[in-house]
């Protein structure tokens, strides 16, 4: 038996938290007012009401309050305003205490209890002063958090070297782990202005296609391996899986030439069609002749 759940989605490309809807009537796209760690929240219905099995719960499940009013609304658009004026103030607090800090973005809570700062920096900050002063002006609660290159650019957008907006402040939920090793699977240029994101990481969507690489790749030659293509012997130099071809240093020439994939032989394919026989197949004529 499942528990009954509604995911809520508090940013527009952020994870989705479950929550019990209790007697309220939610359907995805409306807004809710919900309960959470940090105080009272306003989210968007992303998926449900469903059922899930209770191992994927966090306990403990935290309520739905009730679906966002109009009033609500207002109140977040004055939430809004009021995080731009607290952004302009802390730039010039920033400015004034001389700290290597760049300020990204501010969010406030629902219900006003605690503003959050989120900025990025080379190496730790020391910024009790400049929250000491904060608190002073804004009379609530205030958290200074400290965040990497990649969730800055989730958190102000940009346009991609593809000329779309950026996967991970439209759709991408979670980083996912992007490698050197993708782009070398790939065959892709090394130079890392190339396959670098506008936050300078190596770009997400290296990820989306690297397994479907990986799965082709299994049928093709090893780098290295020895195969018998139409002009004779050579060995693997390496392979186009777009373009379904191999291209094979040859032996006697040295000379590196490109093969569609069906033209080239290699040595596993040559012992099955020898039948797997264990005898030396060149000195075969010679026991013919005896």
């Amino acid at each position: 038996m499942g528990i009954k759940v509604v995911g809520i989605r508090f940013k527009k490309a952020g994870k989705i938290y479950y929550f019990d809807p209790g007697n309220v009537l939610l359907a995805p796209g409306d807004g809710a007012i919900v309960e959470t760690a940090r105080g009272v929240e306003s989210g968007q219905v992303a998926a449900g009401p469903l059922e899930v099995e209770e191992s994927e719960i966090v306990a403990p499940l935290k309520n739905v309050i009730r679906k966002a009013t109009d009033l609500d609304i207002e109140q977040l658009k004055a939430n809004k305003e009021k995080e731009e004026k607290a952004f302009q103030t802390a730039l010039e607090k920033i400015e004034a205490h001389k700290l290597p800090m760049k300020l990204v973005g501010v969010e406030q809570t629902f219900d006003g209890n605690k503003i959050i700062f989120y900025f990025t920096a080379d190496g730790r900050i020391d910024f009790r002063d400049l929250v000491k002063d904060m608190a002073s002006i804004f009379r609530t609660r205030i958290e200074l958090r400290q965040i990497g290159v990649r969730d800055e650019a989730k958190m102000i957008g940009g346009l991609g070297c593809c000329g779309r907006e950026l996967c991970c402040s439209v759709w991408l939920s979670d980083f996912t782990s992007v490698s050197i090793r993708m782009a070398k699977e790939q065959n892709l240029s090394l130079n890392p202005t190339k396959i670098s994101g506008i936050c300078g990481r190596l770009m997400c969507c290296l990820k989306y296609e690297n397994e479907s690489y990986e799965q082709a790749r299994e049928a093709f030659p090893v780098t290295g391996s020895p195969v018998t293509t139409p002009d004779g012997e050579g060995k693997v130099a390496g392979v186009n899986i777009l373009k379904n071809t191999v291209s094979v240093e040859l032996m006697e020439s040295k000379i590196i030439k490109e093969y569609p994939f069906a033209e080239i032989t290699t040595k596993a394919e040559q012992a099955k069609k020898c039948g797997g026989c264990k005898q030396d197949c060149a000195a075969a004529p010679e026991q013919e002749k005896i």
